[in-house]
């Protein structure tokens, strides 16, 4: 049976797999303040592409002259004469990589949109700034302590579940770093709990990381005396271990395939998931990008088939209730490089996936690629903050109200991607 030192409610508390068993999602919830912690809520998904999407080769313009002027190896066509090689024509004048085929029919279905020439507006090519600045939701600015999902969290106002925001992720993201309970599941079968950094601390000062942790779990406790917990059903062993996809659904062996898939469960099981977070790496295409197949494609592929089984396997019982949203850190380079690859640019797109979304549509201001447009002269410049994509999902899916609070310093609108 758990002890209470193995669950805290306490910002930041993170799980990894061990090899225990989960006693703890068998038999633990923090008890509600108000009615109905573990009620079946909204969930909004994100996945982040690290490593900087080319959303010049995810979704590109039909036919652009300066495109296949600039990127004589990589880009490709839509038309007929292609084949296999050719991309999706979307009737939007913007087209779909083949490797995205999967996601076509949620496109058909007016479920799937894209965001286009849209990230982050500070000018850093640095993976580490730009992922920390868009985790943080605030760009240029260091040392922000809290994530934009942790404070959209903190902002539902209402009692939540100990499950209301869960990573997928063996390390708790940033952007679920702050005063709101999260936690990072590597794999719902086998884990155990970590304070962010303890072990570091730990091993700096001598002392065996179960002490260093008991000590600290023992003083949060002291500062959490007044909070009532009660053992629930809330997930059980055997749900896990039995647990099948429906409806056909096939996820992909890969990390992020199988992140969704325990998504998909959380949310199945109605444990109270809120938001869920998965990534996926590998977008760094500085080398042999490749158009049909390479890194780019395989990357695609996977995120593709992902999501695609994810949302077959919710089904229409569950798919009203879940948003799905893509983010990665900035674009590439309009140019391909000497070693048939992209480097660091600007914009990029994403992708937004649910049932209010206005779908069908590539949404946001697509400025071209002609010369006198391009940011810096090489890249796709950013014309919507992606601070306006997620103000709009966190805010009609969610019910987030305070836009101010959710991105300090942030002023403008929100860019229309839901159906009332």
């Amino acid at each position: 049976m758990l002890t209470r030192r193995l669950f805290l409610k306490a910002g930041g508390i993170a799980l990894f797999t061990l090899g225990a068993g989960p006693r703890f999602l068998a038999r633990t919830a923090l008890a509600a303040q108000g009615p109905g912690p573990h009620a079946r809520r909204k969930v909004l998904v994100t996945i982040f592409q690290r490593g900087a999407m080319d959303g010049l080769m995810a979704v590109p313009p039909v036919g652009d002259a300066a495109l296949r002027a600039l990127r004589p190896r990589l880009a490709m066509s839509a038309a007929r004469a292609a084949g296999d090689q050719a991309v999706t024509d979307l009737g939007v004048g913007f087209g779909l990589h083949p490797a995205f085929s999967p996601l076509l029919p949620f496109w058909q279905e007016r479920r799937l949109a894209v965001v286009h020439a849209v990230g982050s507006p500070d000018s850093t090519r640095s993976h580490f700034d730009a992922q920390d600045y868009m985790e943080t939701g605030t760009p240029g600015r260091k040392g922000t302590p809290s994530g934009w999902l942790n404070r959209a969290v903190g902002l539902l106002g209402h009692e939540g579940s100990p499950f209301r925001a869960v990573a997928l992720t063996p390390a708790l993201p940033r952007s679920l770093y702050g005063d709101a309970p999260a936690l990072a599941v590597t794999d719902l079968s086998q884990f155990r709990v970590r304070l962010p950094g303890a072990e570091k601390v730990a091993s700096a000062a001598g002392a065996g990381f179960e002490a260093l942790y008991q000590q600290t779990s023992e003083e949060l406790l002291r500062d959490t005396a007044g909070e009532t917990f009660r053992a629930m059903d809330l997930l059980t062993p055997e749900e896990i271990a039995g647990y099948r996809p429906a409806h056909g659904a096939r996820y992909p062996q890969s990390p992020l395939g199988q992140a969704l898939r325990q998504v998909a469960l959380l949310i199945k099981t109605e444990v109270g998931l809120e938001v869920g977070f998965a990534e996926s790496a590998g977008w760094d295409t500085h080398v042999q990008q490749g158009t049909v197949n390479g890194s780019f494609a395989r990357q695609a592929a996977d995120l593709a088939a992902s999501i695609h089984a994810f949302w077959t396997d919710l089904g229409s019982g569950y798919q009203d209730d879940v948003l799905l949203t893509t983010m990665t850190e900035f674009g590439r380079t309009v140019r391909e490089n000497g070693s048939g690859g992209t480097d660091h640019g600007h914009g990029s797109c994403l992708f937004v996936l649910g049932g209010r979304v206005d779908g069908g549509k590539v949404h946001g201001r697509f400025p071209g690629l002609s010369a006198d447009v391009l940011y810096e002269g090489r890249d796709l410049p950013v014309t919507t903050d992606f601070r306006a994509v997620f103000c709009e999902l966190a805010g009609k899916h969610l019910g987030v109200k305070d836009d101010g609070q959710l991105f300090p310093g942030w002023t403008g609108g929100r860019v229309p991607l839901l159906r009332a």
